[in-house]
């Protein structure tokens, strides 16, 4: 499997571990690129969209024709999890004239919903499709404010979405990446199979 991480900017490191121990769960190995100009994402079965600043990933993934490239591999069925700042851009609506969002994932995003650095938290939180709940980590995390018909609420926090699914997209409000955790990789990389804790 090739998995893509949108390596503009933000946790691009600890998403390319974390999609290879999902892979290697299931007996396959991911061979991990990062993604800084296009021309990459036509050859990868699977991507990621990580956290960082929503403003500039959006800025720089149109500059250098990355943009496209994404919406094209939704188009294809081929999956996509988007964290954090992630969630802003394949949003519809951002909410904010500085990001140009994808419109992959059809919510609505509150940027900055919990508040800002120093409101970070972390929280066990059921999430659809996990056994057992996931260890969630938020910085500077945005919640959605609206979903989409078609859009399924795969996880909640004080009645707020905070991760969803549209179509081949998982999209989160939390960090998965930055735990020892890799099921929400799996969830949104491998959703047939049984995912255990």
């Amino acid at each position: 499997m090739k998995a893509g991480v949108i390596a503009v900017q933000g946790d691009v490191a600890e998403h390319a571990a974390a999609v290879r121990n999902a892979a290697a769960a299931h007996d396959e190995t991911a061979e991990v690129v990062e993604v800084r100009d296009a021309g990459i994402v036509p050859d990868c079965d699977v991507l990621l969209m990580p956290g960082g600043e929503s403003t500039t990933i959006s800025r720089l993934i149109h500059r250098e024709g990355i943009a496209a490239e994404i919406r094209d591999h939704v188009a294809a069925g081929k999956p996509v999890l988007a964290t954090c700042a992630g969630l802003i851009v394949c949003s519809t609506d951002a909410k904010d004239d500085r990001v140009d969002p994808l419109g992959l994932v059809d919510v609505s995003v509150d940027r900055n919903a919990f508040g800002r650095q120093k409101d970070s938290f972390e929280a066990k939180i059921p999430v659809t499709g996990l056994d057992d709940p996931f260890h969630a980590v938020f910085i500077r995390a945005p919640a959605i404010d609206d979903v989409g018909d078609g859009v399924e609420t795969l996880a909640t926090v004080d009645g707020r979405p905070v991760a969803v699914r549209d179509g081949p997209v998982v999209a989160t409000a939390f960090h998965p990446e930055l735990t020892d955790d890799p099921r929400v990789h799996d969830l949104a990389f491998f959703p047939e199979s049984e995912v255990v804790a």
